[in-house]
């Protein structure tokens, strides 16, 4: 098995999204105290996604700035390109480089199918799906021309598997799927030129659960080492996305089966009427369990 000495981030800048509290603010901490220097975004925005209050995240800036770590306050908002690209070539004027993008930002919305409103989920979409992508396209020259940089989006189980959903996320699953399209692309295009892209799938007990203050279990601290992970050099794969729950990870991918030459041949069960795949559905449909070691 490959060991890796202690991981550090020295001399390296990177941006946490999201970061005034819960786990964004756990990245911006783990990640400083291995070196980097960290720019933490929030706007301050309330449990809906809507508001500012730029004083939420000076709050946590200077909490961490006491214990010396190198962090600094973005108050820029990340729902338009434009502010995204504001955000990103602020970093790499003041810093000279950004090795990294943590995108953490979002929130848990629940309306019922019957009453989705269209401006709540395109502002869903927009925060969790259009705003890394741009964020992404903003910082991707930088980062190619240094062949190097990491990029981690964030999604959810409560998309990625039935047995998890809730009723009235379906925005939230939208774009929390979307994020995984995104990552499967940009993955492939990052990876001639060194940038690795690769998504964070948490659990964790804050503000978006309704817990404020640290909570007795399933901590925020406890996800934070694998985002790190994914936001460093000892990461040399994209198109992962990684779970994290309770101090434990594992990472899932879909992978197609052996000797399939796709579109034309998916080495599957062939079927001609409707009626033909009726019969078959059995054969057809069959669910698989992931290994675990």
């Amino acid at each position: 098995m490959q060991t890796h000495g202690d991981i550090s981030f020295e001399g390296q800048v990177g941006l946490v999204t999201g970061a005034a509290g819960g786990l964004g603010l756990a990245y911006s901490r783990l990640l400083a105290k291995r070196g980097a220097r960290v720019v933490m975004q929030d706007v301050g925005a309330g449990l809906d996604g809507n508001g500012q209050d730029p004083r939420r995240i000076d709050a946590k800036v200077a909490l961490l700035r006491g214990t010396g770590l190198d962090v600094h306050a973005a108050h820029t908002a990340i729902d338009q390109r434009d502010g995204c690209r504001t955000l990103v070539n602020g970093i790499l004027a003041q810093h000279g480089r950004l090795d990294f993008i943590i995108h953490n930002a979002g929130w848990v919305e629940y309306q019922q199918i019957d009453v989705v409103e269209e401006d709540r989920f395109d502002r869903m979409m927009t925060i969790a799906a259009k705003a890394p992508l741009w964020l992404a396209e903003a910082a991707w020259s930088a980062m190619q021309s240094r062949h190097h940089g990491r990029i981690v989006l964030t999604t959810s189980d409560r998309a990625l598997y039935p047995e998890y959903v809730q009723k009235g996320l379906a925005a939230y699953a939208a774009a929390k799927m979307a994020a995984v399209g995104i990552v499967n692309v940009l993955a492939a295009e990052g990876a001639p030129h060194g940038i690795m892209v690769n998504a964070i799938s948490p659990v964790a007990k804050t503000r978006m659960w309704g817990v404020e203050g640290e909570p007795e279990e399933l901590h925020p601290d406890a996800v934070a080492p694998g985002v790190a992970f994914l936001a460093s050099s000892a990461c040399s794969e994209g198109g992962w996305i990684l779970r994290a729950s309770n101090g434990q990870f594992h990472a899932m991918r879909s992978v197609e089966a052996e000797d399939v030459a796709y579109p034309r041949d998916l080495r599957a069960t062939a079927a001609d009427s409707i009626e033909d795949i009726a019969t078959q559905w059995s054969r057809i449909a069959q669910p698989t369990v992931e290994p675990r070691r």
